[in-house]
């Protein structure tokens, strides 16, 4: 169904729709007001995350009907499908305290593993209305204006590829919600120049689109948080490496990521094993 270019092409533009529209009617609760719910895990959740992923599952099911979805309300709920080489990875508001802080910068997350790896995968951000897009497997990756309003008009796609570390420091994306003291001391092995605080997967987007050069997470993430984000990198010519510089590999027992280092093009100082 992905091997050719064009049946990966129907089935990437068919995810850029599912979260395109997932990121729709999550902004139109963000702007409408909602209220804030715990899980199982006291982690907050909302009417957007249910509805934005409710959309994602029915777009995929018709795209892909017999390639397995995890999502992460569907895994909250006790839903996990049995997953081969092949499965979605589904976040369907990624950055939920951003969401609920109002600061925006939040995200809708799709992507496609194939064999432990992101192939294909999509970030959108309804405030900003930044859409961007991974293709491993053909390798190129893109960014597009897409407002949540359909009648306003779209941007062009545009490429966008990581840059060359700058002479004069790096600039490193953080996490605005969760800094660690291990992040400083791993930081104290490079030049940084500049500390960006950003939520999400847009820290992924930012080094992808070589707006930074570095982002280190030293924190508990789970597999949908990074999947779209880390197709989309490493699309752009970059790398996420696990402890011991290999690749942050997918389907893992519980879906719980490692630490991991996300770059550009620099030489990236691993992690420990």
């Amino acid at each position: 169904m992905t091997d050719s270019p064009n049946a990966r092409s129907v089935l990437l533009e068919a995810m850029i729709a599912a979260a395109v529209e997932a990121g729709r009617a999550a902004h139109e609760i963000y702007i409408a007001g909602f209220e804030v719910q715990r899980k199982a895990d006291h982690s907050p959740v909302t009417e957007a995350d249910h509805a934005a992923e409710a959309i994602i599952l029915e777009r995929l099911r018709v795209a892909a009907p017999h390639v397995p979805i995890v999502a992460e309300e569907e895994v909250a709920a006790g839903r996990l499908p049995a997953i081969g080489s092949q499965f979605f990875l589904v976040d369907p508001l990624d950055g939920t305290k951003e969401f609920i802080q109002r600061i925006g910068d939040f995200t809708v997350n799709i992507a496609l593993i194939r064999d432990g790896a992101p192939v294909m995968g999509v970030v959108y951000a309804p405030v900003t209305s930044g859409l961007f897009i991974g293709n491993v497997a053909d390798g190129w990756a893109q960014r597009s204006h897409q407002p949540t309003d359909a009648k306003l008009p779209k941007a062009a796609r545009t490429p966008i590829r990581v840059r060359a570390a700058p002479t004069h420091g790096l600039t490193v994306v953080v996490s605005r919600s969760h800094a660690t003291p291990e992040t400083e001391t791993y930081l104290a092995q490079y030049s940084v120049a500049e500390r960006v605080s950003v939520g999400s997967s847009l820290k992924f987007c930012q080094v992808a689109a070589g707006e930074a050069d570095l982002y280190p997470r030293l924190g508990p993430t789970m597999e949908w948080d990074t999947a779209a984000g880390q197709a989309v990198l490493v699309a752009a010519g970059g790398t996420v490496l696990a402890p011991g510089g290999a690749p942050l590999e997918y389907g893992k027992p519980g879906l719980r990521n490692s630490h991991f280092i996300a770059g550009g093009a620099l030489h990236i100082v691993p992690l420990a094993a």
